[in-house]
């Protein structure tokens, strides 16, 4: 995402980033200076100081209060702008989200916007990601929602812009669309490992579930088992990079269960699928690997003459 706004700006603007792990942040700059101007600063506070657009992705809720609402380190603690345009890509809480919105706006620190993404990793380093609103259709005669259209084509396709009109209602949209991918990636490494293990070729298995009615948009893209699915990035394929972690899916889906509750649903799939992740999520054939790693924490054998490439270094991290 950050490579794609350094390419789009024009080249004598300059880009600040900042990262909690700032290795991250001096390897951006190393390999893509080329390109323009990148800064390392040291605080989200810096970055509102120097720059009118603010875009920012994290874990958590508690992180997102951090990076806007320290009152030291955060944008809140910068000069007030009221020309400063905010997107909150995260995917946390909708009521922490509208309790950094209203923070903010009561500070006269912006325009803050909740605007979660989708689409992996594919979409992000092609610049194809949907994006999930949670602000009104712009209208071009307003310069400010002209500049969020200038902004968000920076990350994603146009074609894929959903505009849901109330801040929080991105993140509703994207808390019910993971409740889906995850119980849907889960189902597919269960249905993938059952079919293989009963002795179907993999590759005639995916062709068989790709054009009948248990196709999805995870098992095109998030094809767990190795060197199946060739057409796009899958993690399966490079012994299972992530991508999306294992234990990220104990935070997306236990959001899901939760908005659920509150409205009165009682959400079985994911309180059943809930209980696999967890498990998955301490099995070292699947913890800080690609969620798609599932697939071996139930039962699923790899191809024949594959090996499990992935190895775990003294740190806990995977060397792929």
């Amino acid at each position: 995402m950050c490579l794609n706004i350094r390419r789009k700006i024009p080249s004598g603007s300059i880009l600040y980033i900042n990262d909690v792990f700032t290795p991250s942040c001096e390897r951006f700059k190393a390999e893509n200076s080329s390109l323009g101007p990148i800064e390392i600063v040291p605080t989200a506070r810096e970055a509102a100081e120097n720059a009118e657009v603010l875009i920012s992705i994290v874990p958590t809720g508690k992180d997102v209060k951090a990076v806007y609402l320290d009152e030291k380190t955060g944008v809140v603690a910068a000069k007030k702008n009221e020309r400063r345009f905010m997107l909150e890509c995260s995917t946390i809480e909708v009521a922490s989200t509208q309790e950094v919105g209203k923070k903010l706006a009561e500070e006269g620190s912006g325009t803050y916007i909740d605007a979660p993404v989708s689409g992996g990793v594919p979409a992000a380093e092609q610049g194809t990601l949907a994006m999930l609103i949670g602000h009104p259709q712009p209208s071009y005669a307003s310069p400010a929602s002209r500049r969020l259209s200038e902004v968000l084509s920076m990350l994603g396709s146009p074609s894929k812009f959903f505009y849901l009109n109330d801040l929080g209602a991105g993140l509703t949209a994207k808390i019910a669309n993971n409740y889906l991918s995850g119980t849907i990636l889960l189902a597919t490494a269960e249905a993938l490992a059952m079919g293989v293990k009963q002795g179907l070729d993999p590759s005639a298995l995916y062709s068989v579930i790709k054009n009948s009615t248990g196709q999805s948009w995870m098992c095109d893209h998030v094809m767990p088992i190795p060197n199946v699915q060739t057409e796009y990035w899958v993690p399966s394929n490079s012994g299972y990079k992530p991508g999306f972690k294992t234990q990220m899916m104990l935070k997306d889906l236990g959001l899901g269960i939760d908005v659920a509750k509150q409205v009165g649903i009682e959400p079985s799939m994911a309180i059943a699928a809930m209980k696999v992740w967890e498990s998955a999520a301490k099995d070292d054939r699947c913890m800080d690997r690609d969620g798609s790693s599932v697939y071996l924490h139930v039962g699923g054998i790899l191809p024949q003459g594959y090996e499990d490439s992935g190895k775990r270094k003294a740190d806990g991290g995977w060397d792929f």
